[in-house]
């Protein structure tokens, strides 16, 4: 079967083409013919009993997203996960360097991103060397903005009351590819009073521990 990158089809067209394929057959009752069914196998350019292939193959692309990485300094590490089921991937130091105890540090990764609006970075700790060597994202999680092309730094906090030394190549955080609502399209509305909901204005610890 052919790769749908390849046919010069709108994926939502093509879809659409099958689905109406699908119903014309259930509503007639039958079941094309082995000529009928390859003459519009070669209209289609497609085999036509691939349908679960091409489903799982539509909803692959209609998920996946692509990020643009430029990598700046020469001991950069491209960005990949580690398992195809991970929502985040490692972020690396490009510098030897020493956090000293109760400290935090700047951390460059070496590389710039930019994907489509309505998503964000967020930058987090890694468990692995939290609960290892007591480092952690200071200020979790952060945040790349969409229109945000700089490099990608790391605030690494030292919990320890020792000096720890971050080599280069050394994984300080992880980053994760999240929707969000753009300030292009979230409106303010003055008014004069909010309408009470069930919470009120019960905060911090309101609900116990």
């Amino acid at each position: 079967m052919k790769n749908l990158n390849n046919m010069g089809f709108d994926p939502k067209i093509y879809n659409d083409i099958l689905e109406k394929f699908e119903k014309i057959k259930f509503d007639a009752g039958i079941e094309p013919d082995e000529e009928s069914q390859k003459e519009l196998e070669e209209f289609f350019g497609v085999d036509l009993e691939g349908f679960e292939d091409l489903d799982d193959e539509f909803f692959k692309n209609s998920q996946t997203r692509t990020i643009e990485v430029e990598l700046i300094h020469k001991d950069a590490v491209f960005p990949k996960y580690a398992y195809l089921s991970d929502s985040g991937f490692d972020l690396h130091s490009t510098q030897d360097l020493e956090i000293k105890p109760f400290g935090r540090i700047l951390v460059p990764t070496g590389i710039k991103v930019s994907f489509e609006k309505g998503y964000e970075l967020q930058i987090r700790p890694k468990s692995g060397l939290a609960i290892k060597q007591g480092l952690t994202v200071l200020n979790t999680p952060g945040t790349v903005d969409q229109g945000y092309t700089g490099e990608i730094q790391v605030i690494v906090f030292n919990t320890n009351n020792h000096s720890v030394i971050i080599s280069k190549g050394m994984k300080v955080g992880q980053a994760v590819l999240c929707p969000v609502i753009n300030g292009e399209y979230v409106r303010f509305e003055k008014v004069d009073q909010l309408d009470e909901k069930d919470r009120g204005d019960n905060g911090f610890g309101s609900t116990g521990i």
